[in-house]
């Protein structure tokens, strides 16, 4: 019925009380184990330790590299964060395995949970379709990880490889996340891995398949942009989904689930920190809407919101009927 969408434990209701704006968010999260979750790191690194930006020639090495990884998913659906570090400046060197510290090991257990609770709610959302939800894994790298869309480092960044439909992410993503895109707290990290699961769901649905045809049909670079454009922006709005039921289900009595006050202010603000005209401000060079494969951060901000003031996935038809 309108102005409801079932799914998450407990169900879920749109247009539910948003939590108070603040600088100390810390989502409340129970310890979740997961078969969904493959912690690699440690495990066959080569020791690549490819610069995460930089010029000249090791540009061209990164660009090559997102060709691998993106494009062998294709690009409807193959990214997510994806080629977003490349473009800043600063190079950073990939890290040596382990990620041993504690606050890597508090991350890999959030990442979790997360692994866990953004597809439970996804998989309810599909059986009230009347539909099976097929569980995707997160895996957790460091350095380098081989996948069903080609090798890839840590320079590109958390992305979905629809090939093989598993989510891949290094931790040390989240450290970037907060010092040189300004975006810390623990629902910004949830942001990224919701988004990520996001083209999981895409994947499962048939739209990526859908929106690599388009990009490949398209008469300009241009134009296959704009479809990647609207791919991003709906898997953000798939974000603000689950961001929804989480705040629902906080406001159960006895639940052990809640957004607290400023979490979803971190969401938002990893929204629009990973705009492609907020990366292009940062990286020194101009702002072109016509090289955009994820959207401005204003779009970013408005589709996540969307789908956490909704609650609904049928409220995040970027594409208006276009696919």
């Amino acid at each position: 019925m309108p102005g409801e969408c079932p799914g998450g434990p407990g169900g879920r209701i749109v247009g539910s009380r948003r939590p108070r704006a603040g600088n100390n968010g810390a989502v409340k999260w129970r310890r979740t184990d997961s078969s969904h979750l493959d912690d690699q790191r440690g495990r066959s690194r080569g020791g690549l330790g490819i610069p995460i930006a930089g010029g000249g020639g090791i540009i061209g090495i990164i660009v090559l590299l997102l060709a691998t990884v993106l494009g062998g998913g294709g690009g409807g659906g193959g990214g997510g964060m994806g080629d977003i570090l490349d473009q800043l400046p600063n190079a950073v060197q990939a890290p040596d395995a382990g990620g041993g510290s504690q606050a890597n090991q508090e991350e890999a257990e959030f990442v979790e949970f997360l692994t866990e609770d953004v597809q439970a709610v996804w998989a309810d959302i599909f059986a009230e379709r009347g539909q099976q939800y097929s569980y995707a894994t997160t895996n957790l790298f460091s350095g380098q990880v081989n996948t069903g869309c080609g090798a890839a480092t840590s320079a590109v960044g958390p992305f979905y490889c629809p090939a093989d439909s598993e989510v891949y992410i290094d931790l040390d993503f989240f450290r970037e996340l907060a010092n040189r895109f300004d975006a810390p707290g623990d629902f910004a990290q949830a942001y990224v891995i919701a988004h990520e699961m996001g083209h999981h769901v895409q994947n499962l649905e048939g739209t990526s398949e859908a929106v690599r045809a388009q990009e490949q049909a398209a008469g300009s670079q241009e134009a296959a942009n704009q479809w990647s454009v609207l791919l991003e922006l709906q898997a953000d709005c798939y974000a603000g989904v689950w961001a929804n039921s989480v705040n629902v289900r906080g406001q159960e009595e006895g639940s052990d689930v809640a957004l607290e006050d400023g979490d979803i202010e971190e969401g938002l603000a990893a929204a629009e920190a990973v705009g492609d005209d907020r990366i292009q401000e940062q990286s020194g060079v101009d702002v072109n809407p016509e090289t955009w494969t994820h959207g401005s951060s204003e779009q970013r901000r408005t589709w996540f919101d969307r789908g956490f003031d909704t609650g609904d996935p049928a409220q995040c038809d970027t594409f208006e009927g276009r696919l």
